[in-house]
């Protein structure tokens, strides 16, 4: 089978109606379409990673960690940051990030197909 269609419609129109009914809505859709988003790039994926083992880490200890710049590592935590995945809170002259509880509920989900070794190598 090539085709991800079916052959003839083949509604089963009680399901699909309560299921219509019941959907997410746009706005949540789209709230959740950012965060998993967030998680879609591979450095913030990383810091993400490398938050979930420690409470609190500075973006110079991120930007050592995953080996990016400052600036790098700067701009994808803040979109961590955004989308309510890394919490923030300044100490003096530094900036101090953690992940949410919702970050480290995303970064579970998205590291779960690794197995449990995965899991428990990020703290999670």
């Amino acid at each position: 089978m090539t085709d991800d269609r079916c052959d003839l419609l083949c509604l089963d129109l009680v399901v699909a109606e309560r299921l219509r009914e019941r959907r997410l809505a746009l706005d949540e859709a789209l709230h959740a379409a950012g965060r998993a988003q967030a998680l879609a790039d591979p450095t913030r994926l990383l810091l993400a990673a490398a938050l979930a083992e420690a409470d609190e880490l500075c973006v110079c200890d991120l930007a050592w960690i995953v080996e990016r710049a400052q600036n790098l590592v700067s701009h994808h935590v803040r979109v961590l940051r955004r989308e309510g995945l890394v919490r923030s809170r300044r100490e003096g002259k530094m900036v101090m990030y953690g992940l949410t509880e919702a970050g480290r509920a995303l970064l579970a989900a998205v590291l779960e197909p690794q197995g449990s070794r995965t899991l428990d190598a990020v703290g999670v």
